[in-house]
């Protein structure tokens, strides 16, 4: 095949074209922006939706696209929260910005360090020690109480005012959902660069077929390894937020529910899909949040309920609906 129609031929032409911004990609944002405008009194709301979103995000990167399968991703959203609560509450250190990067540093190198030993093993080995992980950590949280406050956690965590200015207020949370907006958007490129990069296909490729990688020369752990550690970063600011705009930090940043509520919105939005992240965090939070008010005593069967619908019959997540809809809709097989 010549030059000239290698560079014409549809598979060259998507590999060019993936970096390229499509024109559905800034409505996310759009709605984002949006809702702080017109739910001004729900922004607290806001708040947990934006950082849940960021905390997926971290998730997808090592599930749907190198297919680490981890149940316990909030040990990382854990270790930036204690990190930025505990530096803050003992005097140490509370610039919020600078503070960020401290937590994504501390669980970037856990992540490093327990991803060097964890993923020597796969499969439900694997699940089974990141879950040991996350209750370990748990444990010595509750064990170190000088420092962690034990169970009841840390309160009036103080955080100075963002460049010296915009000052954080628990009841008036304006500051920390463009704090945290921003954040996230940065997150969001950070990963988007990531997912389209040679490095990021490489990952794809060790999901699908890991023996062809190890074929093609491909280093495949150590690829593995610093993709889990990345992800430790993002979770570990996305918990650091949580401390910031919350102002305290307690034991349920490393629980069980926390990681299974991460993998819930995953499943829901779809995995291996960027915007999988935003519309599952948007479709469990609203979801569980109107399922409380309409069912106190047993909102979790209704969303139980879906999340079986979507497992059976649609296991690509609401994505992947409207990946489905789309190409039927373009008479294209759908993908």
């Amino acid at each position: 095949m010549s030059a000239v129609d290698i560079a014409s031929h549809p598979a060259t032409q998507a590999l060019v074209n993936r970096h390229k911004l499509r024109w559905w990609e800034p409505i996310p944002w759009i709605l984002a922006i949006g809702f702080f405008f017109l739910f001004p009194r729900h922004l607290g709301f806001g708040n947990e939706m934006l950082v849940m979103v960021l905390f997926a995000l971290s998730l997808d990167l090592v599930l749907g696209y190198a297919g680490i399968v981890t149940l316990g991703h909030a040990a990382f959203f854990g270790i930036g929260a204690y990190t930025v609560g505990m530096l803050a509450r003992h005097g140490i250190w509370t610039e919020p910005l600078s503070g960020l990067l401290i937590a994504a540093a501390v669980a970037a190198v856990f992540g490093l360090l327990s991803g060097f030993v964890l993923l020597r093993t796969t499969g439900l080995t694997l699940l089974m020690l990141t879950l040991c992980i996350m209750l370990l950590l748990e444990e010595v949280a509750n064990l170190a109480q000088e420092w962690t406050g034990g169970y009841d956690g840390l309160d009036n965590v103080p955080i100075d005012p963002i460049f010296g200015r915009f000052e954080f207020n628990p009841l008036y949370p304006t500051t920390q959902y463009i704090y945290i907006l921003c954040i996230l958007f940065i997150g969001f490129l950070i990963v988007r660069t990531i997912v389209y990069s040679p490095f990021g296909e490489s990952l794809t490729g060790i999901r699908e077929n890991t023996l062809r990688m190890h074929a093609v020369g491909a280093p495949v752990r150590k690829r593995l390894v610093i993709s889990y550690a990345i992800s430790a970063a993002i979770a570990g600011v996305a918990g650091a937020l949580w401390a910031q705009s919350n102002a305290y930090v307690n034991m349920s940043t490393l629980s069980l529910d926390r990681a299974a509520t991460v993998l819930i919105i995953l499943v829901l939005g779809g995995y291996g899909r960027l915007y999988g992240a935003f519309v599952g965090a948007v479709a469990y939070m609203v979801l569980s949040h109107y399922l409380a008010k309409l069912y106190p005593t047993a909102w979790q069967l209704g969303l139980g309920l879906m999340l079986m619908v979507i497992a059976l019959f649609a296991r690509n997540g609401i994505i992947g609906i409207f990946e489905s809809l789309v190409a039927r809709w373009r008479g294209k097989p759908a993908s």
